[in-house]
Order: structure tokens, then sequence, then C-alpha cells
């Protein structure tokens, strides 16, 4: 057996400020995956994923952003130290400052699982656009791939709706 993992999160934390990471996977095995993340101040997108996921708010406070199954936006807040529990296939967007650290516990993906990242116009809710990853190693950080792939691409940002022009989020976000 392997030894057990006890992890200080203040610790954790402090890593991932000091070295201006996004994310610090605690452990990886098939029943489960735990990580630190550190908030993105340009967060918008909306995770789709077949596991739970638990949410524990180290320190700060998150609008978590998610989509009712009739497609209607609504928000929990989770303040510092409490906790959240998000069913699978909810649509969620974690928002919170780069100042602020969450606790995420889910299930390991499944060989071959597909996690979705989707997109909505900010200015008439139309849907934008869709990433996909088969995320394998957590360590990959596909939610910064997804963010890459989708504001390089102007046309995947542009709403076929109303025109209207979703920003370029990381051409103005702080380098990390």
């Amino acid at each position: 057996m392997k030894q057990l993992p006890v992890i200080e999160l203040q610790d954790i934390a402090k890593e991932l400020a000091d070295s201006g990471k996004r994310v610090k996977v605690l452990w990886q095995e098939p029943g489960s995956l735990a990580f630190v993340a550190r908030g993105r101040e340009y967060r918008s997108e909306f995770h789709i994923n077949g596991s739970d996921e638990v949410t524990y708010m180290i320190k700060g406070t998150m609008n978590l952003h998610y989509r009712t199954p009739e497609g209607k936006e609504e928000i929990a807040v989770i303040p510092e130290g409490s906790t959240n529990w998000m069913p699978p296939g909810v649509p969620h967007s974690p928002r919170f400052p780069p100042d602020a650290f969450a606790l995420i516990v889910e299930r390991q993906r499944h060989e071959g699982e597909i996690d979705r990242f989707q997109w909505f116009c900010p200015k008439c809710d139309h849907f934008l656009h869709e990433e996909t990853f088969v995320v394998s190693d957590y360590r990959a950080d596909p939610v910064s791939q997804a963010y890459r792939n989708f504001f390089e691409d102007e046309d995947a940002r542009t709403c076929k709706k109303c025109g209207n022009v979703m920003p370029n989020a990381l051409a103005e976000a702080p380098k990390a």
C-alpha cells in the first residue's frame, strides 16, 4: 500500500501563488482526482464532465456559474471555508480571482471520456463554441488548452446570432 498523503492546503496555495501556476494535482487515481486551483480572472466557459465534483474554498470566494437544464445561467456563491457539490453533467464555470484558491475533488476520467468546454455570447447568451478533450492526465491542464484554442480563434469568439465579438481575454490577462 502507498503511504497515505497528508497535504497542507495553505502550503499548496502559497506554492501556486509564488510560482504563478494555476493548478497543482495532489493525486490522480482511478476513483479519485484532487487538485488545488488558483483563480483565473478571465474564466468564462462552462465545463461539462461526467463526474461529481466537490469544491472546497481554501481562500477567497468563488462565484460558481452553472446552467440549469433549461439553459438558464445561475450563480452559487461559495465563501472561504465552504464547500459545494456539483452533480455530473452540469455545465459549470468556477469564477474566482487569482488570489483565491479552491480544492477540487472528482473522479479521474475513464478511458476515452470526453470533457467539454462551452462558451456563450456575453451579449445575447447564444452558444458560441465548444472545445472537447479526452483528459487522461489532469496535469496537462485542459482548461488552459481550451482557452488557448478558443481565444486565439476570432471566428469562434464571434456570435453568429448578434455579431458580437468576445474580447481575447488571454491577450488582456496578466502573464502567469
